[in-house]
């Protein structure tokens, strides 16, 4: 029992769910907009995302204490440097257009890990986007929503249609929404100067908020100009699970409330979509 918790911890901590959950995003858009799924996409989307994801919560400890790393985290650095090398070899396999988007992508991130701005661009000490108040969660809806959306779409060398601008809007309300059981997890850490959407209206308000994008995300639905039947499903389900999830959810939340389950979400989707097609 004891090696499986260390695997699962293992699994959520080096970030390959959080990525599995970046490849059923992009996977949902290839099924909406009938795109040519591209293997090379989904695998590079996937490596990049753990390299991503790790170099944002893990730099700051490999720079500072390198010699007195714990073995899981020397092993999730030894993952992220495999995953780099395979992120290079399916990524160069894209389109041009996807890849300079992916570029544009990497250096938000790079942004938003690294100190590089100036105190008085940021007025704050840290001097990296994440650090921004109340910038973070809309930081990390607006790559994910470039990541799995426009770029599945450039990459098939398809314009940037009526339909696809929903999506990526849908795509933003729906990581945003699944930030906030995050954002009330780590009331009890988060400094006060993020301005987290918890901290600045309350867990019961941030609820009620979550609930009102989820009904928006719905509705938006029947703004495409094609409507399928089976991804309303879909949606429609996804959006009463995730509801559930939103209004349920509590600073004194389990271990795995959010970092598994809710992050589970999008895998859940995908496979219903996949499905009911």
């Amino acid at each position: 029992m004891r090696v499986l918790k260390s695997l699962l911890n293992f699994y959520i901590n080096s970030s390959i769910h959080v990525s599995i959950a970046v490849v059923a995003f992009s996977y949902i858009t290839c099924l909406e907009l009938d795109l040519n799924c591209d293997k090379n996409l989904l695998l590079a989307l996937f490596y990049a995302s753990i390299c991503g994801y790790n170099f944002v919560k893990y730099f700051g400890l490999v720079k500072f204490y390198y010699r007195r790393l714990a073995f899981w985290l020397k092993s999730i650095q030894i993952l992220t440097f495999l995953c780099l090398i395979a992120m290079i070899y399916y990524g160069i396999n894209l389109n041009n257009n996807a890849l300079l988007l992916a570029f544009s992508m990497a250096l938000v991130t790079f942004l938003y890990a690294i100190p590089v701005f100036p105190k008085v661009v940021l007025r704050n000490s840290q001097k990296n986007l994440r650090q921004v108040s109340g910038l973070k969660i809309y930081v990390i809806a607006f790559v994910w929503s470039v990541v799995t959306v426009f770029i599945p779409v450039l990459n098939s060398s398809e314009i940037i249609s009526w339909d696809v601008s929903i999506i990526a809007l849908q795509r933003f309300l729906i990581v945003v929404v699944l930030m906030l059981p995050f954002e009330i997890r780590d009331l009890n850490y988060d400094t006060l100067k993020l301005a987290t959407v918890p901290q600045k209206i309350g867990v019961k308000a941030t609820n009620a908020l979550g609930l009102l994008l989820l009904i928006v995300v719905f509705l938006f639905e029947f703004l495409k100009d094609e409507v399928n039947t089976n991804q309303l499903w879909s949606l429609m389900i996804f959006v009463a699970i995730t509801a559930l999830f939103i209004l349920f959810s509590r600073k004194q939340q389990s271990k795995y409330y959010s970092a598994f389950w809710v992050e589970a979400l999008p895998i859940l989707w995908a496979a219903v979509l996949v499905i009911l097609s």
